[in-house]
């Protein structure tokens, strides 16, 4: 493996779990690049197609959709539609009359790219106001220990323990995936992405699977052991579709990367394609699910 994969890997990292402890407008501002720079990799792809979509108002109403996300969760849902309708709005009085594929792809460069992944910042809000000790409603421990002791874990922002839980279970899944794909896999998967195998998936999902459940029994969740081993599938069987999703568009457009950004990964729908569908899926299942487990 390249030395610049590694090293751009180890940053991202770090980056991520920096971003997902502060929480906060710290969390929202780092998904606020990611956004705008995977929106941007998202309409280049669609412009190798010939179509000419609404890129800058999509891109804009995202920004806003993020911070609407921060200030109150509950409007986000609201964005959507008018969002919608302004990118249409803007596309009925271009020069040039506006096709349905302009105005599909611009849409679904908002949902797909914009609304979607919003829900990381609406997943990590969740019960984290309370636990906001520094400025622009961060977060940051006061005592390390509460990370190690599991009688400690409930004293934690609970968006900040499901969204770390989360991004474990993906990278399980990714590393589990290919490790096993790379060395093992012998049945393809899909025509869509040649490489990835069927031992490799289901490597990956069991590899979610066995984070979730050790995460579930140290946070206390209810009958940690069912629970753990739905959200491990819904992660699992989640990244796994939004990185077929996005080699299907790259398949589409004839590239082999979203981009170039990140040396040794390509670009950054390349690296968070995994993220994309898990971000609803998991806000849902803690707000909806969990409740009625506990009861």
């Amino acid at each position: 493996m390249p030395w610049s994969r590694i090293i751009s890997g180890i940053i991202a990292i770090a980056l991520a779990l920096s971003a997902t402890l502060l929480g906060g407008w710290y969390f929202t501002i780092i998904f606020a690049v990611i956004i705008f720079l995977g929106q941007q990799e998202y309409f280049n792809l669609v412009r190798a197609r010939g179509i000419a979509p609404a890129a800058k108002t999509t891109m804009a109403v995202s920004q806003v959709l993020l911070v609407i996300c921060t200030l109150d969760g509950s409007l986000a849902d609201a964005v959507m539609p008018i969002a919608g309708t302004l990118i249409c709005f803007y596309l009925l009085f271009q020069p040039k009359f506006a096709t349905i594929a302009d105005v599909s792809a611009s849409i679904m460069g908002l949902f797909y790219v914009g609304y979607l992944p919003s829900y990381w910042v609406r997943l990590r809000a969740i019960h984290s106001a309370a636990f906001s000790n520094i400025p622009f409603g961060g977060y940051w421990p006061t005592t390390w220990a509460d990370f190690w002791e599991k009688a400690n874990s409930a004293s934690l922002p609970q968006g900040f323990t499901v969204t770390l839980l989360s991004f474990l279970c993906i990278w399980a899944a990714d590393i589990g995936a290919y490790t096993i794909g790379k060395f093992f896999g012998k049945t393809r998967l899909s025509e869509i992405s040649p490489k990835k195998t069927v031992e490799g998936a289901v490597f990956g999902i069991t590899s979610s699977v066995a984070v979730a459940i050790a995460g579930a029994y140290y946070l206390h969740l209810p009958r940690s052991p069912f629970t753990g081993l739905a959200l491990g599938l819904l992660i699992g069987i989640a990244s796994l579709l939004g990185d077929l999703t996005e080699s299907m568009l790259k398949r589409d457009a004839g590239v082999k990367d979203s981009g170039q950004l990140i040396p040794g990964h390509g670009g950054i729908l390349d690296r968070t394609d995994s993220y994309i569908f898990t971000a609803p899926l998991v806000y849902y299942f803690v707000t909806l699910l969990l409740p009625l487990l506990s009861r």
